[in-house]
């Protein structure tokens, strides 16, 4: 009989303390995007992207065309609002505002607001697994919320190896992973929802020329389109959305 391996915890320890691997996103296709947008969440859905963009007094939740950047359907928010990220599930719109501690619910068809809800903190970026929406703060946490009563539920402290990752921004659900834009950077971290764990970082500086780069912001916007297998980023005031694919 051979000798059974039991790893010892500090073994198991300087396992799990391993640093994530980079890998680099490959453009597949590029989309005009309004440069206008102060894009804070994204989603792709049967056909259409669902853009939340910020800034006070230029908040807005909107439907636009793919193909050509085309804004098909709109509704503001009142300038005292900063609007943050969103989420579709069903036939509805979840809305996060940045520092107003309040969330936004609206009918997915009309845009016509059905309700609201609050949170302690502020409102980064949100996504859902079909069961339960996904929030970040801007620190190394990502809430999870009941989509019914918007309660909290849990929390998730996300590391890459022992080294708490802050500044997670927009987030997209993709394959049981959460994609999450960092905040400042090029890079979208893969993490694992059960561990909070890392598991990769998909690297995308350069997606700007420098001249586009000049006014544009950071990058922040990421959809998946599930039937299609495509994954799409983009970011604030930028000209131009991308279809990426990576390792």
């Amino acid at each position: 009989m051979g000798t059974t391996f039991i790893p010892t915890p500090e073994a198991m320890q300087t396992r799990t303390a391993a640093r994530a691997t980079v890998s680099r996103g490959r453009v597949v296709h590029v989309y005009p995007h309004d440069p206008e947008a102060f894009t804070q969440g994204l989603v792709y859905l049967d056909g259409f992207l669902y853009e939340g963009t910020g800034l006070n007094g230029r908040s807005s939740i909107r439907k636009v065309r793919l193909e050509n950047g085309e804004v098909l359907q709109i509704q503001p928010l009142d300038q005292q609002y900063f609007g943050e990220g969103i989420a579709v599930l069903g036939d509805t719109i979840y809305e996060l505002t940045w520092q107003s501690e309040i969330g936004f619910l609206y009918d997915r068809a009309t845009f016509n607001r059905k309700g609201t809800f609050n949170y302690r903190g502020e409102g980064w970026g949100l996504t859902h697994d079909g069961q339960r929406l996904i929030m970040s703060d801007g620190t190394a946490i990502l809430r999870f919320l009941d989509p019914t009563t918007q309660k909290e539920l849990s929390r998730l402290r996300v590391k890459d190896g022992r080294t708490p990752v802050a500044n997670l921004n927009e987030l997209e659900y993709v394959k049981g992973e959460i994609l999450a834009n960092v905040w400042q950077t090029q890079r979208i971290a893969r993490i694992s929802p059960k561990t909070g764990l890392v598991t990769g970082w998909i690297e995308l500086d350069g997606l700007l020329t420098p001249r586009e780069a000049q006014a544009a912001d950071v990058l922040n916007g990421i959809a998946y389109d599930a039937a299609g297998d495509r994954l799409f980023v983009t970011g604030k005031l930028w000209p131009k959305l991308f279809e990426i694919k990576f390792q």
